[in-house]
């Protein structure tokens, strides 16, 4: 099984790139948003990798980070996710993100992904609400509040608050983040209004 490879850019291709590793070039096939960042062929360069193993091929999956790839493994466990869907997730959406997606039930932001109806996008939300938290890297310090804005259990005031930020043109997840912001500075009892001033005054940073 190989876990990583570690070598130069041999090549980049529209859905892989191939990775030199003393001589030996390894097919990686990756997400648009990996070989967006990945440097010109001779450019050294490490890849996380989830490697494949059928009757009749070998294939590898190359990601920038251990998170990317979890984020592909746990997509796959959802009934309708193949490896072909959890890349254009991945490459629609980072991993805060999809986190976030998640967390809020942003069923619509999901379904952006090439290849992902509705109804997928749904399953992907609600079989993954519970493991979101663990898997949310950079998203980690509001997940709790998005989930509870997602199951509709968050209190009143921030509800409020983030359904004015929302409806001033912000998107529910940048909404959010700057409501769980405000909330930090003004302490659990804050009413909407002041959440609603000290989250624009976030924005406006």
């Amino acid at each position: 099984m190989i876990g990583k490879l570690k070598g130069v850019i041999d090549e980049i291709g529209e859905d892989h790139c191939v990775v030199d590793v003393h001589g030996v070039g390894y097919v990686a096939h990756c997400s648009t948003r990996t070989l967006a960042a990945l440097s010109g062929g001779g450019e050294a360069v490490m890849l996380h990798i989830e490697t494949y193993v059928r009757e009749d091929m070998i294939r590898l999956y190359g990601f920038r980070t251990p998170l990317e790839r979890e984020w592909f493994r746990l997509l796959q466990s959802v009934q309708g996710v193949g490896a072909k869907v959890a890349l254009a997730v991945l490459s629609t959406l980072d991993t805060a993100d999809l986190a976030n997606a998640i967390a809020l039930r942003d069923i619509a932001t999901v379904s952006r992904a090439p290849g992902v109806g509705k109804k997928v996008a749904e399953r992907i939300v609600t079989e993954l609400k519970a493991k979101a938290p663990a898997f949310a890297g950079a998203a980690s310090g509001t997940i709790g509040l998005k989930q509870e804005l997602g199951e509709g259990v968050a209190p009143t005031p921030v509800v409020d608050a983030v359904s004015a930020l929302t409806n001033l043109g912000y998107s529910r997840d940048i909404a959010a983040n700057a409501v769980a912001a405000a909330l930090k500075a003004a302490g659990e009892g804050a009413d909407s209004a002041r959440l609603i001033r000290l989250g624009l005054k976030e924005l406006a940073r």
